[in-house]
């Protein structure tokens, strides 16, 4: 964590807190977070990449952290996001930079290629590929028709009622439940609340890539901020959807590489694998040049396997 500095930035209407180390002249690396993560997710690659001659910038996203949060739902569809990061790079004082993103910060990061392709150079994409947009079916209804009402997405539509189940337990035991999950089936919540899973337990032994440190930092400012701002990015799928009709069957045409690991929900039980190896992957996104599938490695992939996707992202970055 040594020589990262912190600094708030006015982006598109909020203050948005970033967290930066590397040379102030070299390329800039923008990394973004996923749930229910924070700029620290990425403090391996930010030393490693910084420690490369690279400028390495990591914001907490909207609603999360040290950024704003602002209070009405419709305040985090996927313009407001997108625009957070344009604003950001406008803020940085460069034209392109090369992104990083995971989870929900690469859903951002897809349509930050499809909006603005013009401003990144080149996208490392983990976890989450792109997910073409189907005219026919609102996302979240998809979800529900093929995994039921208990689906974790279709449990955090209605506002304030996750908030209320996660407050039944600490954040920190929400976070650590989370991060250490290793079930690559797709997460269905119990009726009688997440907290109450076999697996949500305070003395579970941590994994050997996550600190009780660690744990205590985003339970620190989820403390702080509650869940409500970083659940109201699911609450604008459907909205999204509906607001992004005209780039139905646009394709990405910025260079990519995806990683993901092998145990990742989002890669076995979301079609994820099929779309990969069927090709579909590379029709909607031409230049697609590298998909990496780590064994044994899970959903947090840039934690769990930090110096692997570290070197990753210099690997790729590295030839532009």
């Amino acid at each position: 964590m040594e020589g990262i500095e912190h600094r708030t930035v006015e982006v598109n209407g909020i203050k948005m807190h970033v967290a930066e180390k590397g040379n102030k002249q070299g390329p800039v690396v923008l990394f973004l977070h996923g749930f229910p993560e924070l700029w620290y997710s990425w403090r391996h690659q930010i030393a490693s990449l910084a420690s490369l001659g690279y400028r390495a910038v990591a914001p907490d996203l909207r609603g999360y952290g040290d950024t704003e949060a602002p209070a009405s739902v419709s305040s985090y569809t996927i313009f407001h996001l997108v625009g957070d990061v344009v604003a950001l790079i406008d803020s940085l004082g460069v034209d392109q930079v090369f992104l990083v993103a995971h989870d929900w910060g690469a859903i951002i990061g897809w349509y930050v290629c499809l909006f603005r392709p013009e401003r990144i150079k080149a996208y490392v994409c983990l976890s989450v590929p792109f997910l073409p947009r189907n005219p026919k079916v609102k996302p979240v209804d998809g979800m529900r028709a093929l995994f039921g009402d208990d689906y974790y997405i279709c449990r955090f539509q209605e506002p304030g009622k996750m908030e209320a189940e996660f407050a039944k337990g600490s954040p920190e035991l929400v976070i650590k439940s989370m991060l250490t999950s290793r079930s690559s089936k797709p997460p269905i919540f119990p009726k009688e609340g997440l907290l109450s899973h076999p697996r949500v337990s305070s003395t579970k032994a941590l994994p050997s890539w996550l600190s009780q440190e660690d744990i205590t930092y985003y339970a620190s400012k989820f403390e702080k901020t509650g869940f409500t701002g970083a659940l109201n990015f699911y609450r604008n799928f459907n909205l999204n959807w509906e607001l992004t009709a005209a780039w139905t069957g646009a394709k990405i045409k910025v260079p990519v590489k995806f990683i993901t690991g092998d145990l990742d929900t989002v890669y076995t039980s979301f079609g994820t694998k099929q779309y990969i190896e069927s090709g579909g992957f590379k029709k909607d996104v031409p230049n697609l040049e590298e998909v990496v599938i780590q064994e044994g490695v899970a959903h947090f992939n840039n934690q769990e396997a930090a110096e692997e996707i570290s070197n990753h992202i210099y690997d790729f970055i590295k030839k532009f």
